[in-house]
């Protein structure tokens, strides 16, 4: 008998890869390995990267911008089994320079109406993804990943309260590698005081989101059509999460 799956895969050389599976929907629950959030993969070896294949992903799309992926290359760029995409999700934002009140909530609002474009890509991606597992992922795995993570399984039928949870898990995968990353985001010219304030995945964060999207679009579902995606390609991507292959 085939082993449960698992939320959390505990693959060398990465701390926050999780499946997007499991969660209760009103005509059941979202489908495993399918759709796996992470955080940045570029301490994968060898043998990581052939486990990462393993669980069966096809598409990689990395949600980071230039200078992170000159700092800190994919190992999927250019791997033969999968298909990359790079889509620098919060291009143009700037967190640091938000000083009052939740820093990351204000960045997570900004992206919803600033980057409607490049989330669109994001989600037509997931829709038109070859059979296999789509892994989407930023550097933690926390904000970018965060807002994607959402609009699926908000898409999906999830409940908001298990939306929260699925984003505030982050918070005790990533706490071996803070001084990592915020030594990395220091290199590339980040105040350290100010990058501390980036790194929480507190439940009122993203509970304050899905209100936003609420209360500006109705619904996540409302919102992915706002952007320009097709009933088609909705269906799809609804597919993808609940559907059969």
């Amino acid at each position: 008998m085939q082993p449960a799956p698992t939320r959390h895969l505990p693959i060398k050389g990465t701390y926050n890869v999780r499946d997007l599976g499991g969660y209760a929907t009103s005509g059941g629950q979202t489908r495993w390995r399918r759709l796996l959030r992470a955080d940045a993969l570029h301490r994968l070896d060898e043998e990581g990267v052939e486990t990462m294949l393993a669980s069966g992903i096809t598409t990689v799309i990395d949600l980071r911008h230039g200078d992170e992926l000159t700092h800190q290359p994919n190992p999927f760029n250019g791997h033969t089994a999968v298909i990359y995409h790079n889509i620098s999700l919060l291009d143009g934002l700037a967190p640091a320079q938000m000083d009052e009140g939740d820093v990351l909530l204000e960045l997570y609002k900004l992206a919803l109406m600033r980057r409607q474009p490049a989330l669109a890509q994001v989600l037509r991606i997931i829709a038109d993804a070859p059979p296999g597992a789509v892994l989407f992922h930023c550097t933690a795995g926390k904000d970018r990943t965060g807002i994607v993570a959402a609009l699926l399984l908000g898409i999906a039928g999830v409940e908001p309260a298990l939306i929260v949870e699925d984003y505030a898990l982050t918070a005790r995968l990533i706490a071996p590698i803070v001084a990592d990353i915020t030594a990395g985001a220091v290199a590339r010219g980040a105040d350290p005081a100010s990058f501390q304030r980036l790194l929480a995945s507190e439940p009122a964060t993203m509970a304050a989101t899905l209100a936003f999207i609420t209360a500006e679009f109705g619904s996540i579902a409302a919102y992915i059509e706002r952007i320009g995606l097709t009933p088609i390609t909705i269906e799809r991507l609804r597919n993808r999460l609940v559907g059969e292959f």
